[in-house]
This record gives C-alpha cells, structure tokens and sequence, in this order.
C-alpha cells in the first residue's frame, strides 16, 4: 500500500504520525510511504532519519494523495480539498464536537478510521490511551503554572510549603486522564479530590492512592461543593465518541475563588466545563467570571517529543494491518472497526450521529 504521513498543520502541532522507526517496519513489509518535507522536525526527527528508513520525502499534496493517510490530529479545513472516496484516514476525528469536518468527511466519501473509538473486548481504548495520559500528566503542570500571578492565577504554589496549606485540586473524572492527573498533583503535595459515576474505579482508585487522595461520587451536589473549594479544577470526563456532558456549569464557576484555573481535558470533546471553548498554544487561556480557562484540544502537542514516540508504539500495529489488507483488516478485527467513523458517505458511530443530529449506520452494518 502507499501510505502518506502529512505534516500536522493545527496551530503549534509538532507530533508526526510515524516515527522513522515505524516508517522502516513498513517499507520492510513491501509499502511505500510518503513522508512530507519537515513533518518530523517538530518531534526532533528529521527528513534524513525518513529517508534512510525507506520513505520517500514529498510535498504535502503527494502525501495526501496515497491510498491510506496516517495522521495525528484531525484534517483542518485547509486539508478538506485533499478529501475523497478512495481515501483511508487513519487519525484521531473527534468529531462529535465537529459537525464541519465531519460533514467535509461524509461529502467527500472518504473511509476514517478514528484512534479514540478503536475499543478492546474490555472496552479500553488501546489508542486514545498514550494521549491520555501524556494530556492528564500536563493537566496538573498546566494548571500549576497558570495558578501563579503573573499568569492570572491565584498566586499559589501548588503543594504549598511548611506552613502553608497547598492548592485545592479537583478532578472530574477518574480514567486513565484523571488518574494520571491525580498522580502528579500528588507528587506535587497537592490536596486532590477525584469525582466518578462509577463506584468500582473509586474503589481502584482508593486502592492505589490510599489517604493521599479523596474520591467522591460525582453527585451534583459533591461536584457544586468541590468545584467550590477548587483552586484547580482538571476535567477528565469521556464517553466514547460523543460529546461530554456538561458538568461544571456557569453557576458553578461564579462560585470558585478569583484566580482560580480550569484545564479541560475533554475539550476535543466539547468539554465538561460550560464556559469552555477550545483555544491554541499560541493563546491558551481565557477569563470567565474571574477564572482562569485553559482550553488547548491537543495538549500534547507541547510535549511532541515525548507524545510522538507513545502514541507510534500504540498505533502501528494497526497501521500494519491497515497496511497489508485495507479495509478488510476492519471485517477482521472488532476493535479496529469501531475505529470505523465515516465510510462511503455515511456516519458510522452512532454516539457522532447523535450528538450531530445526523443520521447513522453502525460500523458492522457498513462493513457487511
């Protein structure tokens, strides 16, 4: 197969989807790939490292021409020309917060495969996962940083110090963004809650942090006190493919303490926080209500380095079946075709169709 690896173009998005690495497994296994001039410089890997691994350096529209596109955020709208029928996009979509790539995707007929519905038997998201994590780690570096003065915040160290009481964190959510939040904020010395729906991860959770942390049940009346309380508020919140629930309304943030920060994670998603909206490296924040809004939809790209190199380790053994069989790899394997969000001109993830208003097929129905 011809496989094309673009250059990311969404403001300050300095990963690449494939490593020079993973360019060599495949060009070893027979494919062509397409790699655009400068696509890996923002990860420290260079054209010389692709070509010395089998790739073919070209322009942008080369590498969108070949049969199957890898990449890493969602095409922006400079990139829907490059859309069309005969093409298999395999990246991240996000579209349930998206209506118009979404209907860019549907118009031009184009196969996408998204990484953040991929789903094992155990319903984890063996794709979304590296992202997770890597975007719930900095939730709490973020936020702490924005916490200081001269950035809007409060004016607190996140852990305190002898004497003086730390920040108040609150996290909504507890998966695998929440936890990983909750690890650095109490690395950090931080006083953390965690917020969930389900009971058994507040008891995982309670497991692994012990008294280091408080978990509650994400009640409306637990999160309009917390949320109170909150020099921090880091949300986690998921539900596979659609768009987040609004959580933490207005009314809440009028509540928080002046200087307080909010770090979205879910903001891919349309957030949890109703006064969210998505920002950009370049501009990362906002004020609401004296509270401090950071709203960035691809955190990791900040930290390109590391974020590249996890997310290639999760998605090129599926690339390599994408690879070698196309479309069929998805009739082959379930976890990969509830990656199948568009296809043929139809919306195929339910949860999108719902949160879009648009009518929809399940993957299996397109498939057959």
């Amino acid at each position: 197969m011809i496989i094309g690896i673009p250059k990311e173009i969404k403001t300050l998005e300095n990963r690449v989807s494939m490593t020079p690495g993973a360019v060599e497994t495949l060009t070893r296994r027979g494919h062509t790939v397409l790699v655009e001039k400068g696509a890996g410089v923002g990860s420290g890997l260079f054209d010389a490292e692709y070509e010395a691994a089998g790739a073919k350096l070209v322009s942008a529209a080369e590498a969108w021409a070949a049969q199957m596109v890898i990449k890493v955020k969602e095409p922006m709208a400079a990139e829907y020309g490059y859309l069309r029928p005969d093409l298999l996009l395999f990246t991240y979509l996000h579209l349930a917060a998206d209506e118009a790539q979404t209907r860019a995707l549907l118009a031009a007929g184009t196969t996408g495969v998204a990484y953040e519905t991929v789903q094992l038997a155990d319903r984890s998201l063996p794709l979304l996962l590296p992202m997770s994590e890597v975007a719930g780690r900095m939730a709490t570096q973020v936020g702490a940083h924005y916490l200081e003065k001269n950035q809007g915040g409060r004016g607190m160290l996140l852990g305190g110090v002898p004497g003086v009481a730390p920040a108040n964190v609150v996290i909504i959510g507890g998966g695998v963004v929440g936890t990983n939040a909750a690890k650095m904020a109490v690395g950090l010395g931080a006083r953390v809650t965690v917020l969930d729906l389900s009971h058994s991860r507040l008891q995982y959770l309670d497991d692994i942090f012990g008294s280091r942390i408080v978990t509650m049940s994400s009640t409306e009346p637990n999160l309009r006190a917390a949320v109170m309380d909150a020099d921090l508020v880091v949300g986690a919140v998921l539900v596979v493919g659609a768009k987040a629930p609004k959580l933490v309304t207005r009314e809440m943030i009028g509540t928080m303490r002046e200087g307080s920060v909010i770090v979205d994670v879910a903001v891919d998603q349309g957030g949890c926080v109703e006064t969210i909206h998505a920002t950009t490296h370049d501009a990362p924040t906002y004020i609401v209500d004296g509270v401090v809004h950071y709203g960035v939809a691809n955190m990791p790209g900040a930290v390109p380095r590391t974020s590249t190199f996890a997310l290639v380790n999760q998605t090129l053994p599926y690339a390599l079946k994408l690879a070698a069989k196309g479309i069929d790899a998805l009739r082959e394997d379930p976890a990969l075709a509830l990656g199948l969000n568009t296809h043929k001109g139809q919306l195929t993830c339910p949860a999108v169709g719902e949160a879009l208003g648009i009518a929809s097929i399940t993957p299996a129905q397109a498939l057959a």
